[in-house]
C-alpha cells in the first residue's frame, strides 16, 4: 500500500499524520507531493491519497489517522 500526502495540506494537520505513520510503519511507502490534484477537498480538510485513486478525507488530523489505521488493518 502506498500513501501520498499533499504538502499544501500540511497546514490542516496532515503533516503530523505523515510523521506518525512514517514512524509506526517504516516499511510502508509514503510520499509527500506538492499537490495531489484534489484542491477542493484539500482546502477544507485533511486528505491523503491511498493507492492510485482513493482520496481519504477527514475533518481533523486525528480522524485521518484513525481512517488510515482502519485501512491498514
Amino acid at each position: 500500500m502506498k500513501i501520498k500526502y499533499c504538502c499544501r495540506n500540511f497546514k490542516h494537520g496532515s503533516k503530523s499524520v505523515y510523521k506518525t505513520m512514517k514512524k509506526q510503519f517504516p516499511e510502508m511507502k509514503q510520499k509527500k507531493r506538492d499537490c495531489l490534484g484534489a484542491c477542493k477537498l484539500c482546502s477544507r480538510q485533511c486528505i491523503a491519497k491511498v493507492g492510485k485513486a482513493d482520496v481519504i478525507c477527514a475533518p481533523s488530523a486525528e480522524k485521518l489517522y484513525e481512517v488510515l489505521l482502519d485501512l491498514i488493518g
